[in-house]
């Protein structure tokens, strides 16, 4: 058995970058153009409780991951640990350094891309989609906002498409989409509701995101990515590769559970994510992830008007409220957490940070078709920016908030229920 490994240590140094931009389930939208509404943060974090997190970790294992790691960077101080494996069939343990398919995470790129466009001012938030993709969309009310901050009413097609979570992985694990081919798919049903009268997550809006970019531009999002994010933060492990199928160098490998209680769980690390593209197609690091949130937001993508216009809220249930390609999660001892969250098929991803971006955490398990996993994973928030138990307990107590909500398959799937 693979013993959990803790390695603490001072980053080599602090990434400095120069703004990139010149220029200044339907769910009410309770907090929507509200920037505020944050707890108020307590006057220093806790420690990392690593004793805790480690648990945790142990748990997911323990419920099916072959593997799980954390990463923290607490204003250089690093944090890492793992548990279990990369790889079933060769036993190596897994590594804060593997690369691994965020899913998700990628929705962040891609708003900060198209908000760096708002910056140059190539991009109008509340104009609609249709005057940049002429009669791509039914509904010309349907505006960048709308889609960005999930409240199009775009219907998800992988609610269909993964019904059947491995036969449908299957079907399209090595097959090549189209942008227009999956909003074929979302349109072929209803809308879920009227453009901005209530959240609901949709792969199809971030698909949406991904044509603007590349009509906008001129390039592929893979271009935009490593010219507007990647590069200027010096994220070398993180890679947009689609339609490629293999994650370049050391990384985790992915396994979906089966959708048959008992059965062995696939491998399901190598595919195109074409089903995903710009809603969930990117590779990266626990380390990259860790500087991608921190740089966000410190105010290093984008100006602070538009980091603003990222942070104004939807609320989506007592504890988690999205922005523009972007979740804000309220934790027990009163302070609030910004990143993404990211299911693709083989990983899942929790990757926040604090509002100062001082204190990153990237989380992940090498599974995913389980809930169970998903839920644990979910509470590495608590011990990596609140602390340990006492001190939690007593911020709890001063904050009165509400009891966390259990995850759900929101990044793929919103709409099918799984145990």
């Amino acid at each position: 058995m693979v013993s959990a490994t803790a390695v603490t240590g001072t980053a080599l140094g602090a990434v400095v970058v120069s703004l990139l931009a010149a220029p200044a389930q339907a769910v009410a939208p309770a907090d929507t153009h509200r920037s505020g509404g944050e707890r108020t943060a307590v006057a220093a974090l806790a420690a990392p409780d690593e004793a805790g997190l480690r648990a945790i970790l142990r748990t997911a294992r323990g419920q099916g991951a072959p593997g799980a790691m954390a990463r923290i960077d607490d204003n250089g101080t690093v944090h890492r640990l793992v548990e279990g494996v990369d790889d079933r069939a060769t036993g190596r343990t897994i590594s804060t350094n593997d690369r691994f398919r965020v899913g998700s995470v990628t929705k962040s790129f891609s708003a900060v891309v198209l908000l760096q466009l708002v910056d140059e001012g190539r991009l109008k938030l509340d104009k609609p989609v249709n005057s940049y993709l002429p009669g791509l969309l039914p509904d010309d009310r349907i505006t960048v906002r709308h889609v960005l901050s999930h409240r199009s009413g775009l219907y998800d097609y992988t609610n269909d498409m993964f019904a059947r979570s491995v036969s449908g992985f299957e079907a399209v694990r090595n097959k090549v989409f189209g942008y227009r081919d999956l909003v074929k798919l979302s349109l072929a049903k209803p809308r879920t509701n009227a453009p901005g009268a209530a959240y609901s997550y949709s792969n199809t809006n971030f698909v949406v995101a991904g044509m603007l970019i590349e009509k906008l531009t001129g390039h592929t999002v893979a271009t935009e990515y490593q010219k507007r994010v990647f590069t200027p933060l010096n994220l070398t492990g993180t890679f947009y590769v689609h339609p490629a199928t293999t994650i370049p160098g050391r990384h985790a490998q992915g396994y979906l559970t089966s959708d048959t209680a008992g059965a062995a769980p696939v491998n399901s690390t190598k595919q195109t994510a074409s089903w995903a593209q710009s809603a969930g197609a990117v590779i990266s690091t626990p380390h990259d992830l860790d500087t991608f949130f921190s740089a966000l937001l410190r105010g290093k993508l984008m100006s602070a008007a538009q980091l603003t216009q990222m942070t104004k809220w939807t609320r989506v249930n007592s504890t988690t409220s999205y922005g523009l390609g972007l979740r804000r999660r309220e934790l027990s001892c009163g302070i609030s957490v910004y990143g993404h969250t990211g299911t693709v098929q083989g990983y899942y991803t929790y990757a926040f940070t604090t509002k100062d971006g001082k204190r990153s955490l990237t989380a992940l398990a090498n599974t995913s078709n389980n809930t169970t996993v998903l839920n644990t994973m979910y509470r590495t928030l608590e011990p990596a920016f609140c602390g340990k138990p006492a001190t939690r307990a007593a911020a709890r107590a001063a904050a009165a908030p509400g009891v966390a909500p259990m995850e759900r398959h929101e990044d793929i799937a919103p709409s099918v229920g799984r145990d």
